[in-house]
């Protein structure tokens, strides 16, 4: 897999490989950890191809889980747009729940009405097979949207032709601004199955897009930057979907399918449809929603009506394999209920049929009739991981250095290991036992912490996960500081391991932000500086296997859960840019922005929060938009018991 990081991490991973007793010539092969579930370092840039194969693989490789049970049903009964187009006006499904006499499983369908404000246009005509000769649509230039027709196998590249194969090709303008523009086929009559892709004016392919869930239409957004052009193909799905090369006509490979499709292109909202449905949550249900058919976008309000998660895209390949929420389709959510009460679930973003899974469980705690403790065993002894669990490719089992070995690179000796290791554990269990567990509400569940150095190693017994603290990137083949297994809403999956690698973290002072030697000087209380960020990094990863997506580590709030690139707030690092100092920061998982990135959105007020919860300040309105509470959502029902307790 095609490796690509600046030089300066480059050169952290050469190091580690002395380190490890490797030659240059010995260097392992890299795997591109998906951004998702991983801390990376500052200065690594992402090889997203190769982060878009490993997911296509994961999806294909997840199949969608079918718990046992049949589905309570409920159609849409809005007669006229507008009446259940806002969470106050939501359609009630009574009988769903995780109660005594409800059932948990709800199969939700509707209809989308379309924007009676986009207006129709003639087709455009024949031949626009190629970049140079796309029809110029308008949009968004001059006009808000459009609705027009075509036909795939009416130009001279189609069966009646050379047999090539129909591209129609359409201009979008970006004008002084730019906008995302959504383009949607919808084929009511043939057998045309959609295929859509969009490239920039010199032929470089920006998207692709096949089926939505269950159709045989296709859907993509994508942004047209001010001043450029951007060009959307509409074809026929298969082999010979796109051209060999774009900016010519007629370079398709063969003939598939053929028909009429509608197509739609628009920016901003319109008077666009919305459908929601209320069903009556208890504290700690777990619920997923994923949308299939015509809907594109599934989001989930509290009682108030806020937004409290909302989702476009299906990353349900990263839950835990033992995950029984819904998965696959065009869009998924996950959301964790603070408290009893009304939520409603809206269905947005397309026009016709919809078919919609939603499901609740309770807590992966509460699955088994006696109580449970968790354990998360902090593993600082080295260990042998089999890095497949992390979709690494090549993958096996990789044998980690222990924590001890990177001391040196910290300018600290052998009897500096327990005053390190003494700093780590208490940042754990500071961020998971005091900040989550020590107001948990659901006293059912228990958590605690073990290390190698105190206890025997409880790997492989139920209910234990663990965090290796150690290894480098040369020794485990990925590119990262932290990784996590998956990011699993409900605490389902409950013996997973999570890396902490410590090569760059141990790096020369001022060959990466990521270094902590970055941010030591003779002032810095080094152990308690390097065990806190440590702990800090370990907290994180954690935080993914019980269901927390990342934050945005670039605003004014450091939070646990920031994504890689801010180092210095993850560590701690107070104004006066030493770490280890009075003034240093202490980082806990708080509510804030979700990051930008990553395409979730959602809004929670303080009052939402469950105990265990607490953000960082009491507001008197919403949170601003984009904003979500992620501390890990099972966690906020975990309680602490001390080892003699257990």
């Amino acid at each position: 897999m095609r490796k690509r990081l600046l030089g300066v991490l480059a050169a952290g991973v050469a190091l580690s490989i002395v380190a490890a007793g490797q030659s240059a010539a010995e260097t392992p092969r890299l795997s591109q950890p998906d951004p998702m579930l991983a801390f990376l370092p500052a200065e690594a840039q992402v090889d997203w191809a190769a982060v878009h194969r490993n997911r296509e693989a994961r999806k294909q490789a997840r199949a969608t889980v079918r718990s046992a049970g049949q589905p309570l049903a409920y159609h849409e009964k809005e007669t006229a747009q507008g009446t259940n187009d806002t969470p106050a006006k939501a359609e009630h499904v009574a009988g769903f729940g995780t109660g005594r006499g409800k059932n948990p499983k709800l199969a939700l369908t509707g209809d989308l009405a379309a924007d009676p404000t986009v207006p129709a246009v003639p087709p455009f005509a024949e031949t626009n097979d190629a970049i140079p000769l796309g029809s110029n649509t308008g949009v968004p230039a001059r006009g808000r949207a459009l609705r027009t027709s075509g036909t795939i196998g009416d130009g001279p590249h189609g069966s009646g032709g050379d047999g090539t194969g129909d591209h129609d090709f359409y201009r979008l303008t970006g004008g002084a601004t730019g906008l995302v523009a959504t383009v949607e086929t919808h084929t009511p009559t043939g057998d045309l199955d959609t295929f859509l892709a969009a490239y920039s004016a010199d032929g470089q392919l920006l998207l692709q897009h096949d089926n939505l869930a269950g159709t045989t239409d296709s859907r993509l957004q994508v942004f047209v930057a001010p001043g450029t052009d951007v060009h959307v193909m509409v074809a026929a799905a298969g082999p010979g979907s796109l051209p060999t090369d774009p900016m010519k006509p007629g370079t398709g490979k063969r003939v598939t399918t053929e028909g009429p499709y509608d197509l739609t292109i628009a920016t901003g909202d319109g008077q666009v449809d919305r459908d929601h449905f209320s069903v009556d949550l208890k504290a700690g249900d777990v619920l997923g929603a994923s949308a299939a058919g015509r809907a594109t976008r599934v989001v989930i309000h509290d009682p108030a009506g806020r937004e409290v998660f909302g989702s476009s895209q299906d990353f349900s390949f990263l839950y835990s394999d033992n995950s029984p929420m819904p998965a696959g389709g065009n869009a998924v959510a996950d959301f964790v209920a603070p408290r009893d009460g009304r939520y409603a679930v809206g269905v947005e973003h397309g026009e016709g049929r919809y078919d919609v899974t939603v499901e609740a469980y309770r807590p992966g705690s509460e699955l088994n009739p006696r109580p449970e403790v968790l354990t998360i065993f902090l593993d600082f002894d080295g260990a042998r991981v089999n890095t497949r669990i992390y979709g690494a490719e090549p993958g096996g089992n990789r044998d980690l250095s222990p924590l001890r070995k990177f001391l040196p690179g910290w300018g600290l000796t052998d009897a500096d290991e327990n005053a390190v290791i003494d700093s780590v554990i208490a940042s754990v269990r500071e961020n998971i036992e005091h900040d989550l567990a020590h107001k948990g509400t659901n006293r059912r569940f228990a958590v605690r912490i073990l290390n190698s150095r105190d206890h025997a190693d409880p790997w492989g017994r139920p209910n234990v996960s663990r965090v290796v603290i150690g290894g480098s990137i040369a020794e485990s083949g990925i590119p990262t500081v932290g990784i996590a297994q998956s990011i699993d809403a409900g605490n389902f999956g409950k013996e997973e391991t999570s890396l902490v690698l410590l090569d760059v973290l141990s790096s020369p002072a001022g060959q990466s932000r990521t270094s902590l030697n970055t941010y030591i000087t003779p002032a810095s209380n080094r152990t308690a500086f390097i065990g806190r960020a440590i702990g800090n990094i370990t907290a994180h990863e954690a935080g993914h296997m019980s269901g927390s997506w990342h934050q945005d580590q670039f605003n004014a709030l450091d939070s646990i859960m920031d994504q890689g690139g801010n180092p210095k707030g993850m560590f701690g690092v107070g104004p006066d840019g030493i770490g280890g100092t009075a003034d240093d920061i202490d980082v806990d998982f708080t509510e804030d922005v979700l990051n930008p990135g990553e395409g979730f959105t959602g809004s929670r007020t303080p009052s939402t929060a469950p105990r265990g919860r607490t953000p960082e300040a009491p507001t008197d309105g919403p949170i601003p938009a984009r904003t979500h509470l992620s501390i890990p959502p099972s966690w906020s029902t975990w309680d602490h018991l001390t080892e003699k307790q257990l």
